[in-house]
């Protein structure tokens, strides 16, 4: 088969890398790639925005099946492109991308179908949603509580840093404030969530579906702060492994009932049957798991971790979810071994950046150490450099936890880049 990846970070990589396993793969491209990317497939200078552009590229190379990275062209409407042409494409519509690129849609379809979540209110106005804030926090100061921290979650789609958790009034106010006044995000914060605040550990799960059938994958953990004991400010993702020991096989069976089936059948029943990698982001209370949000696609760093575990063809179970037929694809096959993923990133990451800054150190990495890019850029003269906040994700594996993290760390240390920085306690929990 000659498969299309669209994207260019470290979760692309790591698809393009499991892809190459496939005895069904004849040829692989990526739209538009990155430095680490173009020595597994053929990098293509595609803006996977221009949905149309993509497509006709896709038709006239003969592409079999499209396989969708990131989120924004989802939302933007490329596996309706691609449809509108016959073409084959792994992935919501952007209809169904709505789980993902509107929180509040997303939440009003699982209030309706009854799904775990936490309670929250929609606003799209400054004056009302500071009213309602008010009136929350005199509602419990009657009864003699506080009623903080709260979630203050941002519509749109904003790479995972639309998200506060506000620990007083002062901070709440302050977040109202910059998404519905100083408009920080711009239109992406127009619209946002009160949410109540859930404790517990967080759990991300991915399931992949044609529609009707749900196939969930190895459960991961990721660490979404820039800076140790998280804290700092939100990113993409500071690193990963899998799976978590607290993920048992009856909490996953319980995700899967209460959770993953309810939300496909609303999604159909909401005449957006969603095809494609649906990610759920989950707290685990003491009351049982609950939905923090829903990601239209692949997570980033968790495919990293995920991916390296996974025995099965992974393009023949996407080619059987483009075609409908998850029901037909065999069993899964996992690795015994367990994996860690540490992401190195730019000094100054997430908020500006230096970009140019020569890579070293990667051809001294132990054997099976993987290390995916995403903020990297092949110069002409060979030289990798940095591109991005997030460069790369270094993933190891071992026969336990402890192995695996003290592998990945050791291999982090031998790479160097002016200003990079990593978090140190990735995993660290599961030694305790």
């Amino acid at each position: 088969m000659r498969v299309l990846v669209i994207g260019s970070g470290a979760r692309e990589h790591a698809l393009c890398w499991a892809l190459r396993h496939s005895s069904q793969l004849s040829a692989l491209y990526c739209a538009p790639g990155n430095g680490g990317i173009a020595a597994l497939a053929e990098c293509v200078a595609l803006n996977p925005l221009d949905t149309a552009i993509c497509a006709d590229w896709a038709a006239r190379n003969a592409i079999d099946l499209t396989i969708v990275g990131p989120e924004d062209p989802l939302a933007n409407g490329i596996v309706d492109a691609f449809q509108a042409r016959g073409l084959a494409i792994f992935g919501p519509t952007a209809a169904a991308a709505r789980i993902e690129s509107s929180k509040a849609w997303a939440k009003q379809l699982m209030t309706q179908a009854g799904v775990p979540t936490a309670r929250a209110e929609r606003f799209d106005d400054h004056t009302t949603a500071l009213a309602y804030l008010e009136q929350r926090e005199q509602a419990v100061l009657a009864h003699g509580k506080g009623c903080y921290p709260l979630v203050i979650k941002a519509d749109g789609l904003v790479a995972g840093k639309g998200v506060v958790i506000a620990h007083d009034g002062q901070e709440a106010r302050a977040a109202l404030r910059g998404f519905l006044q100083e408009h920080t995000l711009g239109e992406a914060g127009a619209t946002i969530l009160i949410e109540d605040f859930l404790q517990g550990v967080e759990l991300s799960l991915f399931t992949l579906t044609d529609g009707s059938h749900v196939l969930p994958l190895a459960p991961a953990c990721d660490y979404k702060r820039v800076y140790d004991g998280d804290k700092g400010p939100n990113t993409g993702g500071m690193g990963a492994y899998s799976p978590p020991r607290f993920a048992t096989h009856a909490l996953l069976e319980e995700i899967e009932r209460r959770i993953l089936r309810p939300t496909v059948a609303a999604l159909a029943q909401a005449g957006a049957p969603f095809r494609g990698l649906l990610y759920a982001g989950l707290m685990i209370t003491q009351d049982g798991p609950y939905v923090l949000e829903y990601n239209a696609r692949f997570g980033d760093p968790e495919t990293q971790v995920v991916l390296p575990r996974l025995r099965s063809d992974l393009l023949a179970l996407c080619d059987a979810v483009a075609h409908g037929r998850l029901d037909e694809a065999p069993a899964l096959e996992w690795s015994n071994e367990v994996t860690c993923g540490v992401v190195l990133a730019s000094a100054g990451y997430p908020g500006s950046y230096e970009k140019g800054l020569p890579i070293t150190g990667l051809d001294t990495l132990d054997d099976g150490v993987l290390a995916f890019h995403a903020g990297t850029r092949l110069e002409a003269d060979g030289r990798l450099v940095t591109s991005g906040g997030r460069v790369l994700t270094v993933v190891a594996s071992g026969a336990t936890m402890a192995e695996a993290r003290a592998k990945a760390y050791a291999n982090v240390e031998r790479i160097h880049f002016d200003g990079a920085h990593w978090r140190t306690d990735i995993a660290a929990r599961e030694l305790t």
